[in-house]
């Protein structure tokens, strides 16, 4: 699966999670971009990717994310 692929199921846990789809993302996005990414969000975020490409994260991949860009690269590194 490509970095495009897994960037769009992943803006569709944004959306599932969040409830609107008035946001961009993209490498450099962070939970200052966009509303309502919060602490509590952010875990149920976290917990809809699980799902959706059915892997689990390591604590400390979890720890390392700074953006999506890093979200995208430890998803596509955990289904390699």
């Amino acid at each position: 699966m490509n970095k495009e692929e897994i960037l769009s199921k992943v803006r569709t846990a944004f959306v599932a999670v969040l409830e609107h789809e008035n946001f961009q993302l993209s490498d450099e996005t962070t939970a200052n971009d966009v509303d309502g990414w919060e602490s509590i969000t952010h875990m149920m975020i976290i917990t809809e990717v699980e799902k959706t490409f059915d892997i689990k994260f390591k604590l400390m991949d979890l720890m390392n994310m700074n953006n999506v860009g890093d979200l995208v690269n430890s998803i596509q590194s955990e289904l390699q």
